[in-house]
């Protein structure tokens, strides 16, 4: 069985119980069971209004986003599932600032828990730039499952890694 890389800093009993999905075939038929269906927003427009609306609804007063799209070039295996970028040019005598998300393509055919646990990821670093306790409580703030949703998203790129495919949302 490959190692499972996504699952590396859980516990051990956590990866056996994994193992044993994986061996009785189960891993799927979990997550297809927990999340039916894939989300509806495929292309970048709709990607960037639900972006908007989440970022609106929680962090109104951080940075603007400029652009929100998917990214057929965020490589998975180099541990991003998205990007966010703040560029800073200068404009004659002032500086602009632009903050744009990028988001793995292989995320336009996956439930909308899973882009939502992505989008708000990365919308957390538009206010912490580390990966800290504030960081996560700020994740926690605008999905309140936050944490399962990783989890079950590590699953999928596990189930992924092991099959090359997911069945049912590809």
């Amino acid at each position: 069985m490959k190692e499972l890389k996504y699952l590396n800093h859980y516990p051990e009993q956590t990866k056996n119980q994994v193992r044993q999905l994986i061996q009785n075939g189960g891993l799927q038929k979990h997550l297809l069971k927990k999340y039916p269906n894939p989300h509806t927003f495929k292309n970048d427009k709709a990607l960037f209004s639900y972006t908007m609306n989440i970022k609106n609804e929680y962090i109104k007063k951080s940075a603007p986003l400029s652009k929100t799209i998917y990214d057929g070039k965020i490589n998975i295996i180099h541990n991003a599932l998205g990007t966010h970028h703040f560029i800073s040019r200068v404009q004659g005598s002032k500086l602009k600032a632009k903050n744009e998300i990028r988001i793995a393509s292989m995320f336009k055919s996956v439930p909308e828990a899973f882009l939502e646990m992505i989008v708000v990821h990365e919308l957390a670093h538009f206010k912490e730039k580390e990966h800290n306790k504030a960081f996560y409580k700020l994740c926690e703030h605008m999905q309140s499952n936050y944490h399962q949703v990783e989890f079950d998203l590590r699953l999928y790129l596990t189930q992924v890694d092991i099959s090359g495919k997911f069945q049912k949302w590809s």
